[in-house]
């Protein structure tokens, strides 16, 4: 095995390339999961439920079955529902009309159950059960102690102690789920838009029982899933039921409320955080009392404390059942809500400290990379140009912030890809990643390129597909440390492989073959082929397969953004004017879609902490903006202007980088609000009623 060549003599790694699938993305021969039809295809749909907690009595479907055009039904899915939304009945019709015709004539009748929305309530001793089989709505729990952090508040000089209300965010990718189910005889066939192709397969072998090797998913080209799309959910198992019973393929597409109530979200916290610091600045203590909710769910811990170095701590923990959809993975779970604590309670130690808020983090941070970041970055942002918090005057005044983030990243061992080469001098690499938008399949073809040193149009990328070499799920920023080493050692062994077929051609040893741009050249310079020469005298393909190998890869990923907002003092309005990234991801694979990958993730920042928001009625448990209408997500109108540098560490090999963007401006915007303002905030999202009475506030104070 050889290592990565120098960034110099690179070709595509560590530049900027355009994605091999462009041109089909733009002009629609690509083909999505929600494009898909095939001959005597059905439209599935689910009925949901209208109760946040019921038990279903009985279900009438005679004025379904009985329908022209209705091929199957399904009344057997559950006994109880738990949130608004939950999968009552289904049907495929041969239309999408007739299905959402046939919706509306079942007759359920429901024992509705009380229920609760609110973590507060759920915790509370009298409280709904939203499990019946459980004594209390409490699910898992953390307790983890470092040092003595009584002892610790006892060194500090100075003490802050906040409460920090994080908001729910609903993943909201532009394709929608929905898969399209076929069984062949006893085999299942599924199209999905999934982050997991291999994991699906499994999950779905398991739950009918069938041996893997007779599931096969294929996903092509998927419209984002940003962690709800990892694993397989209810309506994959309605979708091949109704094939089943169908004995035709089902196509079952969510539409956009759907998407919103039943396949996951980013889950609450609520994080009571008391912090000290002696005079100068050294962290001395923290302490963590959290609870959040993930609906039914679990996942809504957070891993405080974040970043910064404390030699004393203390965290208490406690995830919250509520009548809601259950939580997914999304995009550095956990990270962005420890984010927002921790960067709000370090800007206000820092203002009762008097010290720079990049200072107390340069100091308090151990992150050799991180400490570089930040004062690249600071330089870039101008960030000695920061006035104090709420110090301007006038009706449109600005602000800075800054956060920082950490994530792992690193490979998966298991992750296995076959290359060939064929007579005619064609290559191809089958490998079964899946390409969720973060160009995946433009990376798999420029690593193959890179070490064959052809270009990226000779390469043909197959991915997409569990009959594919075993390659893990899309998610925790594993896919670019996964594929690419494994892709470049399949390459490598091909290409060592044709150098054999040349050697004995010319009856000479391998080493004594050097190949190099395209050429083929013996060391004493006799005799030369071309790429298209040597391939040719091939008797059959050269096909080789090779597992990922240790010291092309790494993982461990630091980052800080800066950014900068106006705050309209009459209206409450925000506007995020600027971000600056600096993020290092050691070798970057394509600067062009890393740069991409990063900036989509300050945009999905500035969301989170600006203007996405679920709401849950008290009342009925009902979602009432699950629609893009009424949840807010940024638009062009909302976008800054980015800038963002790759620190340069290629010399760790590849790290991956989808979800550390996601983090550092979490943080960083709120603290930006407040520096303009002069007045802190505890909840997300920051809208203009929440800056409206915290500049009242302030103002009544003064």
């Amino acid at each position: 095995m050889t290592g990565w060549k120098k960034l110099n003599d690179m070709t595509y790694l560590g530049k900027s390339y355009t994605r091999v699938d462009g041109p089909d993305k733009v002009t629609g021969r690509a083909k999505y999961t929600y494009d898909l039809k095939f001959p005597g295809m059905l439209y599935g749909r689910i009925l949901r439920s209208p109760h946040p907690h019921a038990k279903i009595i009985s279900i009438d479907a005679s004025r379904v079955v009985n329908m022209p055009g209705v091929k199957a039904v399904l009344t057997d899915i559950k006994d109880e529902v738990f949130f608004v939304g939950d999968d009552v009945a289904a049907v495929a019709a041969e239309t999408e009309e007739i299905a959402n015709e046939a919706l509306l004539r079942f007759k359920v009748e429901y024992q509705v159950l009380p229920f609760t929305v609110r973590e507060e309530q759920a915790m509370l001793d009298d409280a709904p059960k939203v499990f019946s089989n459980r004594d209390n709505n409490i699910g898992s729990t953390q307790d983890r102690t470092e040092g003595d952090v009584e002892k610790g508040f006892q060194e500090a000089d100075v003490v802050v102690e906040q409460t920090y209300h994080i908001n729910v965010q609903v993943h909201n990718p532009l394709e929608v789920h929905g898969c399209i189910v076929k069984w062949q005889d006893d085999e299942l066939y599924m199209w999905d838009s999934t982050q997991a192709v291999h994991g699906e397969r499994s999950a779905m072998a398991r739950h009918f029982k069938i041996p893997e090797n007779k599931v096969h998913v294929i996903s092509h080209h998927m419209g984002g899933g940003f962690g709800s799309k990892l694993g397989m959910k209810s309506f994959h198992i309605i979708c091949a039921n109704l094939a089943k019973k169908a004995a035709v393929p089902v196509k079952l597409m969510l539409d956009r409320e759907e998407q919103f109530l039943a396949v996951g979200n980013r889950p609450s916290s609520i994080q009571k955080i008391k912090i000290g610091a002696k005079k100068d600045g050294t962290l001395t203590a923290f302490q963590l009392d959290s609870f959040g909710t993930a609906g039914i769910g679990g996942g809504a811990g957070v891993p405080q404390p974040y970043i910064y170095q404390f030699p004393n701590y203390k965290v208490n923990h406690k995830d919250v059942f509520i009548n809601a959809g259950a939580g997914a993975p999304m995009r550095a779970p956990g990270h962005p809500q420890a984010n927002f604590a921790m960067e709000s309670i370090m800007d206000e130690l820092a203002e009762k400290l008097g010290m720079d808020p990049l200072e107390l983090r340069i100091k308090n941070d151990p992150n050799k990379t991180r400490q570089q970041e930040y004062l690249i970055g600071a330089k870039q942002f101008g960030w000695d140009k920061r006035l104090k918090s709420g110090s301007q005057k006038g009706k449109i005044v600005k602000g800075m912030g800054l956060g920082s983030g950490r994530w792992s990243g690193g490979g998966n061992r298991e992750t296995k890809a076959n290359v060939n080469i064929y007579p005619d001098g064609a290559v191809d690499v089958k490998i079964g990643t899946q390409d969720i938008g973060t160009g995946a399949r433009t990376i798999v073809a420029a690593v193959v390129a890179e070490e064959l040193e052809l270009d990226l149009k000779d390469v043909l990328p197959l991915i997409g597909k569990s009959d594919y070499p075993w390659a893990p799920a899309s998610g925790g920023s594993t896919t670019t440390p996964s594929i690419s080493p494994t892709v470049k050692l399949a390459a490598e062994k091909a290409k060592n492989s044709l150098i054999v077929r040349v050697a004995d051609e010319w009856k000479v040893t391998p080493d004594q073959v050097i190949y190099s741009k395209k050429t083929f050249t013996s060391k004493d310079g006799a005799q030369s082929l071309s790429w298209q020469e040597a391939c040719e005298l091939l008797r059959a393909p050269i096909s080789e397969m090779e597992k990922w190998n240790e010291g092309l890869s790494d993982s461990g990923t630091a980052g800080c953004q800066f950014v900068e907002v106006e705050v309209d003092k009459e209206t409450g309005h925000v506007k995020v004017t600027r971000m600056i990234g600096v993020h290092d991801c050691g070798l970057v694979v394509n600067m062009l879609t890393t740069k991409n990958q990063i900036q989509g993730g300050m945009i999905g920042e500035i969301g989170y902490v600006t203007m996405e928001n679920r709401l849950l009625d008290a009342d009925t448990g009902i979602m009432p903006n699950a629609d893009m209408e009424n949840y807010k997500i940024p638009g062009a109108l909302e976008m800054p202007d980015f800038n963002i540098t790759m620190f340069d560490e290629s010399e760790r090999g590849v790290i991956g980088v989808g979800e550390p963007p996601a983090i550092p401006g979490v943080g960083a915007i709120a603290n930006a609000i407040a520096n303009a303002i002069g007045a802190h905030f505890y909840e997300t999202p920051i809208t203009p009623d929440k800056v409206l009475m915290a500049i009242q506030g302030k103002e009544g104070k003064s």
